[in-house]
């Protein structure tokens, strides 16, 4: 089988660029490569932005509601495509087909948002301000804009950015993650297709170099991030030091904590589901189960019989719970922690490191695979407790009470995800405005915000001041200008030396 070459997007078609360095993409189920991609170089990276800069001024001068057209047109198309979109996920990330499904459908979401862009980006006016003087304020659009995207959710994690970005006006260079580059070359042609100039949406495939040359860049104005912590706070001082706004979203300890009073088999399945989904590589899958007061000795049990039952298979297969992991390198990091969570005296009752690739299908014995991996009586010293995995091991800690709850989750560095399981209105009350996580779910495993809320942690989640999509994705991409007006009839005679007031 011949490996498909996985090339840029810009101005509008695919280019193969001037750098001779690439990278093997694989199926994750089956190990096998299959295709391509050319990793940029700062000179590829320099002709993505010129294009943007040219077709900038003629983009931000066009009309909010016909860049919403183009928005609406482009709904169209991935709305018949959508599952087009999904496979590409599947046989490139390895996430099973239906989580695929779902992660386009989230993204879906951003773009209707999107389309209402013309009533967000109205100003405020002021009658009257002063005598003769009115004052009115406009937000408009930053010039070219980045984003820098990871490997876990290749559309929906983009459609976080390049909608809102580019219906404010902007224009948008892409950098996505080299594991899964081909969703978006498919968005791109979709979005010519829906008619965007050309120029106003561009892809450049690559690693590091590109990264650097995209935050160095004195034509780029703004930097959005999804990844690692390191990364993350990294790009967030580069980004600030060559005097761009950066929004930089990066790694995430969610827990969930289960009151004693909550449904256990509701709990059960949460926790199931939102550490085993995806393989846990997302930055909001729980990693963590707070367990409060007895409830340990009546959810354990369900939980153990439930992991082990867990359905590893390849995403392709529509009875899959759960896939392979990403990359080869990826597997053996995540079996690393397993080793040192052992090692460290955690009680390890489900090893994931025992799955046969074999059990995952036809084809699938040099793929990828891990099986979900179950800690208990995990302490909060361990490796596995302090750090991100990014993979299916889940972690139990068991404590005395709800205030210990809240301590341990209030003490790690992340703050991106929380949930807590409960019937007692008090309690989630009390949760809600205590815990120090940006979001936050009751009785809800992943609370991940819908389209016009936006998304973003506390602590060491997040580096900037404004979370992803909703408003403040808005504001994030245009800044805003105060207009103060008078006319010479209203103008008195005479020179004024003093601060203007209202008068």
């Amino acid at each position: 089988m011949t490996a498909t070459a996985i090339a840029h997007f810009i101005s509008g078609c695919k280019v193969s660029g001037s750098s001779a360095r690439a990278q093997d993409v694989f199926n994750p189920a089956t190990g096998a490569v299959t295709g391509r991609v050319n990793l940029a170089n700062t000179q590829d990276v320099d002709q993505a932005v010129a294009a943007a800069q040219a077709a900038f001024p003629a983009w931000a001068d066009t009309p909010p509601l016909r860049r919403a057209r183009v928005m609406f047109k482009f709904l169209e198309l991935l709305n018949q495509h959508k599952d087009t979109l999904a496979h590409m996920i599947t046989a490139e990330h390895g996430k099973v087909f239906t989580d695929a499904q779902g992660e386009v459908t989230r993204g879906i979401d951003i773009v209707e948002f999107a389309c209402g862009i013309p009533q967000l980006l109205k100003g405020d006016f002021t009658d009257q301000v002063s005598t003769g003087i009115d004052n009115w304020t406009l937000r408009q659009p930053l010039g070219v804009v980045a984003g820098v995207t990871p490997f876990n959710f290749p559309v929906m994690v983009p459609m976080w950015m390049y909608p809102v970005a580019i219906a404010c006006g902007n224009t948008f260079v892409l950098k996505p993650s080299p594991l899964d580059p081909s969703p978006s070359l498919f968005m791109a042609e979709l979005l010519h297709q829906a008619g965007l100039p050309s120029g106003v949406f561009n892809v450049v495939q690559g690693d590091k170099e590109a990264v650097d040359a995209l935050v160095a860049h004195p034509d780029v104005k703004a930097v959005s991030f999804v990844g690692s912590t390191p990364i993350a706070n990294s790009l967030y001082e580069n980004g600030a030091r060559h005097g761009k706004r950066v929004q930089a979203l990066g790694g995430a300890k969610n827990h969930m904590v289960v009151m004693p009073d909550a449904d256990i088999d509701q709990a059960v399945d949460a926790l199931i589901g939102a550490a085993y989904g995806s393989a846990g590589e997302r930055c909001m899958a729980i990693s963590v189960a707070v367990l409060v007061g007895d409830v340990a000795e009546r959810l354990m049990p369900l939980l153990l019989e439930k992991t082990r039952a867990l359905k590893v298979l390849n995403g392709t297969n529509l009875a899959a719970e759960m896939g392979p992991i990403v990359t080869a390198a990826a597997k053996q990091r995540i079996t690393g922690y397993i080793d040192a969570g052992v090692a460290e005296g955690a009680q390890l009752l489900v090893d994931g490191r025992q799955f046969d690739g074999t059990k995952a299908g036809e084809g699938c014995d040099h793929g990828f695979w891990l099986g979900g991996t179950l800690f208990d009586h995990v302490s909060t010293d361990m490796k596995i407790y302090k750090e991100e995995i990014f993979g299916p091991v889940l972690a139990c800690v068991r404590v005395k009470d709800l205030g210990a709850a809240i301590q341990i989750i209030n003490d790690h560095e992340f703050g991106n995800g929380v949930s807590c399981f409960t019937r007692d209105g008090h309690v989630a009350r009390e949760f809600s405005r205590r815990i120090q996580v940006g979001m936050v779910g009751i009785n809800v495993p992943i609370p991940v915000p819908m389209a016009w809320h936006g998304f973003g942690g506390w602590k060491r989640s997040l580096f900037g001041d404004m979370h992803a999509y909703g408003e403040e994705g808005v504001r994030f991409y245009t800044k805003q200008k105060s207009i103060m007006q008078r006319w010479p009839e209203s103008i008195g005679k005479g020179a004024e030396f003093a601060m203007p007031t209202a008068k």
